[in-house]
């Protein structure tokens, strides 16, 4: 069990603000599982180094696209670790953090414990709050642990303006996650903490699945950093678009939408849970085994992991990196 008091950072105690760190595409590994379905270290330890080493900008270990959801505490902690471990310093390491006040505390210390940078808070779990509640919620994480924290809007996390800016005067509170996609919503928080005078440190990112379809309506609100899941499985494609998104190769940015990325999407919509198991899918198909996904979550079907092959081929002609031979989604 993690002590009960937060603990110095283990790993880097002179290092900047996680503020001053987060920079580039934001990798989201997946969490490997061996085929009994207990934890494979080993192959995330593996997959984390290749983000790493492909130009990830950060880690952020055991979130969504990790299944949080599914990992015992002591799973998510050694996760983390592993993840601190392989980066190395190099780039910052973000843990999920979630569930209700309590648990969402010992995921916090756990992660402290293991040598996070930083926390990504997710919703709370299944209550509908209020805004007063989740200014109570955020905070109280927020002064339960030393890491900074960024929280995450979506589903039943929509916070208004005003709660943004009570949450962005918490030092602790160092930036906000879009997971809700509605830019009229996101322009009056940003005018708000701008206002306020709370804009030169807290962060936005765009974090909805599969952000590089949204990427160019999040530059013109000024949100440039976003999370990548196809980094997880096509590195070379990622990396391909957020350089072209960042220096206005606007002919390069409409042939990856157009030719990878929204075809990707239309095929991720056909699936519950493909935000994560089609991600999944593909890291198999690049080669590494991390195996399946847990329940609830399923499995793409045989016709949509031919249907993912092909786009990735697809996507790795259009920025010319050399296709696969690997194409049974088993590794």
């Amino acid at each position: 069990m993690p002590s009960s008091e937060p603990s110095p950072h283990p790993a880097s105690p002179s290092a900047p603000p996680l503020a001053e760190r987060l920079d580039g595409l934001l990798f989201f590994p997946v969490t490997a599982f061996a085929p009994d379905g207990s934890l494979d270290l080993d192959t995330f330890r593996t997959h984390v180094r290749r983000g790493v080493q492909a130009g990830a900008g950060a880690v952020f270990a055991c979130c969504g696209t990790g299944e949080f959801h599914a990992l015992s505490p002591e799973e998510f902690q050694g996760c983390v670790a592993a993840a601190v471990e392989e980066a190395e310093g190099r780039v910052p390491v973000v843990a999920g953090t979630g569930y209700g006040p309590a648990l969402a505390r010992e995921f916090a210390l756990r992660a402290e414990q293991a040598g996070a940078d930083g926390l990504l808070a997710m919703p709370p779990y299944l209550v509908v709050p209020s805004q007063e509640g989740l200014v109570r919620h955020y905070t109280a994480l927020a002064e339960a642990t030393s890491l900074d924290v960024v929280v995450y809007q979506r589903d039943n996390a929509v916070f208004t303006p005003r709660t943004v800016v009570e949450l962005a005067r918490h030092p602790g509170i160092v930036g906000l996650k879009d997971g809700h996609g509605d830019p009229d919503l996101m322009q009056r928080i940003i005018t708000a903490v701008r206002s306020a005078g709370l804009d030169r440190d807290f962060l936005y990112f765009n974090g909805l699945p599969t952000a590089e379809l949204t990427g160019l309506a999040y530059r013109v609100l000024g949100v440039l950093l976003y999370s990548s899941a196809v980094f997880c499985f096509a590195p070379e494609i990622a990396l391909a678009f957020h350089r072209a998104l960042a220096t206005g190769d606007d002919e390069t940015v409409r042939e990856l939408l157009d030719g990878f990325y929204v075809p990707l999407v239309e095929l991720r919509n056909q699936g519950n849970g493909y935000a994560v198991s089609l991600v999944k899918a593909g890291v198999r198909l690049r080669g590494l085994d991390v195996g399946g996904v847990r329940a609830p979550l399923s499995e793409p079907t045989p016709e949509h992991l031919k249907e993912l092959a092909a786009l990735i081929d697809r996507g790795l002609e259009l920025v010319g990196a050399p296709a696969d031979a690997v194409r049974d989604g088993n590794g």
